[in-house]
């Protein structure tokens, strides 16, 4: 999909309402709300992402990013809403059920096996499920880890333990671990955050080339600088609610997502 195809940032209020099918998208999200107790962190999001796209879920800190990711894939029920996977409602289901359904998913708080090398923590996330531990992996399974390290930059740190990789490194374990499960999406949460310049271009490229192999990709990151140079289209969220979709310029010049990040000052 290029990005001239992509839909305008105007009427945002009339598209969020409208009802969104299973047929529309790999993903889709219609009238999804997300209430704990009377807080509303989510509130009646509706959008869809399209297959092999890089879409860029955008928002400032609290605006309910990680709650639609969490309702999506299966760490909270929505309290009202439907989401579609690849056109089965899916709404509610567990996370593991996604998983095996073909969707995966990266964390903010990484996650790996402290007393496991870089290694074995993705071949962990490789043993089949009804295995509870290591012992007995055979050697193309091995094989199939050092091939995603490779894939991921993780080449040279293999065999060192999470706890000696720098930030980008642990970002590439959980990408490698979430890739383990062969997923046919991937949700990226929060993937430069903390990051350099230089680190922030590695993991876009990394990205790009996980579309490139067939991937569809959602990226959530309040780093709208670095997403908007990757992504095909962004959907800009705040207070829980869609307050903005389009391409990246567009997004960029938007007074709304403008005053939502820096008060009008600019993206």
């Amino acid at each position: 999909m290029s990005k001239s195809e992509q839909p305008s940032t105007e009427d945002v209020t009339s598209e969020s309402s409208a009802e969104y099918g299973p047929d529309d998208g790999i993903l889709v999200a219609d009238g999804l709300t997300k209430r704990f107790g009377g807080l509303t962190a989510v509130n009646d999001l509706s959008f869809a992402v399209e297959e092999q796209e890089i879409l860029g879920f955008i928002g400032p800190n609290g605006a309910g990013k990680s709650t639609t990711f969490n309702c999506i894939t299966g760490r909270y029920p929505p309290t009202e809403g439907t989401v579609y996977y690849r056109g089965e409602d899916v709404t509610g289901a567990t996370a593991y059920d996604m998983v095996k359904k073909g969707l995966a998913r990266t964390f903010q708080e990484f996650r790996p096996f402290e007393d496991r090398t870089v290694l074995a923590n993705v071949q962990t996330a490789l043993i089949p499920d009804e295995l509870f531990s290591t012992s007995g992996l055979k050697g193309e399974t091995r094989a199939e880890a050092i091939e995603l390290c490779e894939r991921v930059g993780l080449s040279e740190e293999m065999h060192r333990m999470p706890d000696e990789l720098p930030h980008a490194g642990m970002l590439r374990l959980e990408l490698a671990r979430a890739m383990a499960t062969d997923p046919d999406m991937l949700l990226v949460d929060e993937p430069f955050a903390g990051m350099a310049d230089n680190e922030i271009g590695q993991i876009s490229n990394l990205l790009e080339e996980l579309r490139q192999q067939g991937a569809t990709l959602v990226v959530v990151d309040h780093n709208m600088r670095g997403l908007l140079e990757l992504i095909d289209r962004a959907i800009v969220i705040n207070f829980g609610e869609l307050l903005a979709k389009g391409t990246p310029e567009e997004i960029k010049n938007n007074p709304d997502v403008q005053e939502a990040y820096l008060g009008g000052e600019g993206v």
